[in-house]
């Protein structure tokens, strides 16, 4: 006999508690969501309400996790009703504490882990549409099964979900040629603030019918609604792929590099990675040694061009591109990948800084967006104040350049206490160089957004007219601000 929904959630974990001291204002929920739909307990609701970088520690009187559209709209009426605020959360892997349910605020986690459904591939559109719980790394799988490629690529691929990667209109590897995950999306789907449900799931890439209002929710942080369903641009399975790592020379100019590969490789480059000596280092020490590869004079980019089609000689484009960047002085050496396993080991590198940084003590991460002509520029300018203010702090500096986002990290020193060491630096140097960036006419929040942990930089560089704007949608959508109350707004 097969063993019981009701038994097996049990089993796992996922029974309501019942000496828990708020069933009595959870227990409506519990009727609506079913057998592990409600989670109170303390040991099971923990790792909801620490942020992914241990920086905050919130609390929630439950973690509510629906399976339905229908559910979600039910819940939201009982939290209005019940004097509850609510936190939709994906994979939990932001670095802004938006996700992160405050203490005192008598806020319900909504987890949409438990609605993961491909609702629809279509090969001949290039679309696909899911539930917004998908984890990213199985949308791209399910476009994959049909010939065809989700470009949206996250390092936490793995955990992270559709709901919050549009919440925060994720970034990642390959936006130099794709966009950001608003770019990818064609139709989306939000429970409202009151209950009320925003069908907006078409498959047009053509559709004038007056305001775009899924945009609205895009980015939002969960502030205007919950996203529920979206429909997501495809393309092409790419079935090609020429990688190299480069050994820059000092002073290589990023900006005119970036936009030499643009052109020689007719726009085929779908990443160009920006890798310093020092993160590379950081890397090395990690894995206890050499790692490999190395960096140059100016640091190290890895570049990767893709293509849908075997009739284009990528090999070919690759190098011709690389013998214009090494006649021009700006590569010294270059490693071509041979082989899958080899390209893999680049990569391996790449993904390895955030995790060295963390084995050298963890660090203070500054998310910075550029103009890209303007990169090399910001760098000279935050060498200066790095060297007038903290002569002594380790540097990790690496990040997507080709479409001028920059990871700008200051790795703890040894001795000092992580959360110490990155309120001071939040306080002071960060100020600093967000003005740094802000002068470039760039931004302090290129792919992270804004949390909790960035609220204050909102506020304080922001101009009146926007924060007008800002707080009128949430007034108009949520006037009683009970959609993540404390983040971004």
């Amino acid at each position: 006999m097969s063993e019981s929904l009701s038994n097996r959630d049990a089993r796992n974990g996922d029974a309501p508690n019942r000496d828990d001291p708020n069933r009595d204002d959870l227990a409506p929920f519990e009727a609506v969501l079913g057998v592990g739909g409600v989670l109170s307990d303390p040991g099971m609701t923990a790792r909801y309400t620490r942020d992914h970088r241990d920086l905050m520690q919130g609390e929630t009187p439950a973690v509510l996790r629906p399976r339905s559209v229908a559910e979600v709209q039910a819940l939201v009426g009982l939290a209005r009703a019940g004097g509850f605020g609510l936190v939709p959360q994906g994979g939990n892997t932001g670095y802004v504490g938006g996700a992160t349910p405050e203490p005192g605020r008598r806020q319900l986690v909504v987890s949409l882990e438990r609605m993961t459904r491909i609702r629809a591939v279509d090969p001949l559109n290039f679309t696909l549409a899911c539930d917004a719980g998908t984890i990213l790394a199985d949308a791209q799988k399910a476009a994959e099964a049909d010939g065809l490629f989700l470009p949206l690529s996250l390092g936490s691929e793995g955990s992270c979900r559709l709901g919050g990667n549009l919440g925060t209109n994720a970034g990642g590897l390959q936006v130099l040629r794709y966009g950001m995950a608003r770019d990818l999306v064609l139709g989306l789907e939000v429970v409202l603030p009151d209950g009320t449900l925003f069908s907006d799931m078409r498959t047009l890439r053509k559709n004038n019918i007056g305001y775009d209002l899924k945009q609205l929710f895009i980015g939002a942080e969960g502030t205007l609604g919950i996203i529920t369903g979206v429909v997501l641009k495809l393309w092409p399975a790419q079935t090609q792929r020429a990688t190299a790592w480069l050994e820059l020379a000092a002073g290589a100019p990023i900006p005119d590099m970036a936009a030499t590969v643009r052109r020689e490789t007719s726009d085929l480059a779908s990443t160009f990675e920006l890798i310093s000596a020092s993160s590379l280092g950081l890397v090395a020490d990690l894995r206890g040694g050499e790692i490999g590869l190395r960096a140059g004079p100016g640091g190290a980019v890895l570049l990767e061009l893709t293509a849908s089609s075997n009739r284009i000689p990528l090999d070919d484009v690759l190098m011709g591109c690389l013998e214009t960047l090494m006649e021009r002085g700006w590569v010294t050496d270059a490693v071509l990948a041979q082989s899958e396993a080899q390209r893999r080991a680049f990569w391996a590198v790449r993904e390895s800084i955030p995790e060295g940084e963390k084995h050298a003590g963890g660090s203070v991460k500054h998310d910075i967006a550029l103009p890209i002509s303007r990169l090399t520029d910001f760098l000279a300018s935050a060498a200066v104040l790095l060297a007038e203010r903290l002569p002594e702090v380790r540097l990790s500096v690496y990040g997507h350049v080709g479409d001028g986002n920059l990871h700008y990290n200051l790795v703890v020193p040894p001795g000092q206490d992580r959360l110490a060491f990155t309120r001071m630096i939040e306080a002071g140097f960060a100020r600093d160089l967000y003005a740094i960036a802000l002068e470039y006419g760039g931004s302090y929040s290129a792919e992270y957004g804004i949390g909790r942990f960035k609220r204050d930089l909102l506020e304080r560089y922001s101009d009146p007219a926007r924060l007008r704007l800002i707080g009128a949608l949430k007034h108009a959508l949520d006037p009683d601000g009970i959609m993540n109350a404390g983040a971004l707004v």
